[in-house]
């Protein structure tokens, strides 16, 4: 599917989606980005019921680009985002295609839209904040629309060393502070627990069984340590 034909599938259902929901059109947003919100009824304003700042215009003569260049703005000021990301949303608010394609084009050129930059700003997060896999980093790039060169160069941030010291650390947060070593069931337990955690941050199985039964073992050999005898200083006898 060419990209014209996937801009005007959102088109169609960002229209589908305003019909039953109060969201602002595009002529609204570029209005407010410069004027500032309605301010209601007009009751004591001065401009008349239902007109609020706007003097009855009610922002329908804005100029799409306008109105696309507001959009845009008021979404990175919110947080930094990818080009689709800001396509999709432009195409929600029912901007015609080639004025975003435009505008976007303006907004990389100035170098506020940069799937470089962002790509590798948001693996930096991800990994840090939520410990997530490569692999689940590299879905999480591709439906914000970064594939190929631009994602595989973010993720060359991380090593294969990085994703196993996460691992062992998303465990360790998970595991019980003992673990009776003689119950077969509770480790059973806790290795579907701990391995399905992983798997649903992208740690692939192998990895994910290895990491969990070494932190198993970690805890059980500290387990019953801590529940064997003391004997030091005590007189050994013996026993015919």
């Amino acid at each position: 599917m060419s990209d014209s034909s996937q801009y005007a599938r959102r088109r169609r259902r960002g229209s589908a989606s305003r019909r039953g929901s109060a969201a602002p059109s595009a002529h609204q947003e570029a209005s407010e980005a410069v004027d500032g919100p309605d301010e209601g009824s007009g009751e004591g304003s001065g401009n008349g019921p239902g007109t609020g700042r706007r003097g009855g215009h009610g922002g329908q003569d804005a100029d799409p680009r306008e109105a696309a260049r507001a959009i845009v703005l008021r979404q990175l000021t919110a947080s930094a985002k990818s080009r689709r990301q800001l396509e999709d949303k432009l195409a929600d608010r029912d901007i015609p295609e080639d004025v975003a394609r435009e505008v976007l084009d303006r907004f990389e050129d100035v170098n506020l839209v940069d799937d470089r930059a962002f790509a590798a700003m948001f693996v930096r997060s991800r990994a840090e904040t939520r410990r997530l896999s490569r692999s689940a980093l590299r879905r999480e790039l591709s439906t914000r629309g970064i594939t190929g060169e631009i994602a595989e160069e973010a993720l060359e941030q991380r090593s294969d060393e990085d994703e196993l010291q996460d691992a062992h650390e998303l465990v360790r947060k998970k595991l019980p502070a003992t673990v009776d070593p003689a119950d077969r069931k509770e480790h059973e337990r806790l290795t579907r627990k701990l391995v399905s955690m992983l798997g649903r941050k992208g740690y692939p199985p192998g990895l994910a069984f290895g990491v969990v039964k070494e932190e198993l073992a970690t805890v059980t050999a500290v387990t019953g340590e801590d529940d064997r005898p003391d004997l030091d200083g005590a007189e050994v006898w013996d026993t015919p």
